[in-house]
């Protein structure tokens, strides 16, 4: 995984700064997102990762897939990456704008997770403890994981914070 984000970097980079001379980040982000859902298509992935398909019809058939649905931009940097070899890289390269994106904005993209629903009224006041402790708007994503047994788990980026039942009987057990 770090690798992907090692190599995914630079075209992440250079995305993002594309981006911000244009004023087109939501652009770039619609374009990248449906990218990488073609890419991630099963039988589309077969295509392309079969070595006898030659680059240039690859980079033919993703065009004609995305036709109007992503900016011209994007297409360039769909050819970039058909021709270096990267298109696999495009989700991790997407991941890295979004934190890019997230981080100029001033907004952090948290999972949350918990053991049981939440109602509206626990959601906002879970964000709004995080927000206070992140020192940033949150843009949460609610998702309910029984592992957990209790209490509530938030992952932003490469931080976590563990509020859970099981995190808690995890942290008695290596006391012990």
């Amino acid at each position: 995984m770090a690798e992907l984000a090692t190599l995914a970097r630079p075209y992440a980079e250079a995305v993002f700064k594309r981006a911000k001379q244009t004023d087109s980040a939501s652009a770039w982000s619609q374009s990248l997102l449906f990218l990488t859902r073609v890419v991630e298509d099963q039988r589309l992935s077969q295509i392309i990762a079969n070595p006898i398909v030659s680059k240039d019809s690859k980079i033919s058939i993703m065009l004609d897939i995305c036709q109007d649905q992503i900016q011209d931009e994007a297409k360039n940097l769909l050819k970039l990456l058909v021709e270096n070899g990267k298109l696999q890289l495009l989700p991790e390269i997407v991941a890295l704008f979004e934190q890019y994106k997230a981080d100029d904005e001033g907004y952090v993209n948290v999972d949350l997770y918990s053991a049981f629903s939440l109602t509206k009224a626990e959601q906002t006041k879970y964000i709004a403890t995080l927000e206070k402790v992140l020192n940033k708007k949150v843009n949460a994503t609610v998702s309910v994981d029984n592992a957990l047994i209790g209490g509530i788990l938030a992952r932003a980026g490469d931080k976590v914070i563990d509020g859970s039942i099981r995190g808690q009987l995890q942290q008695l057990a290596k006391r012990l």
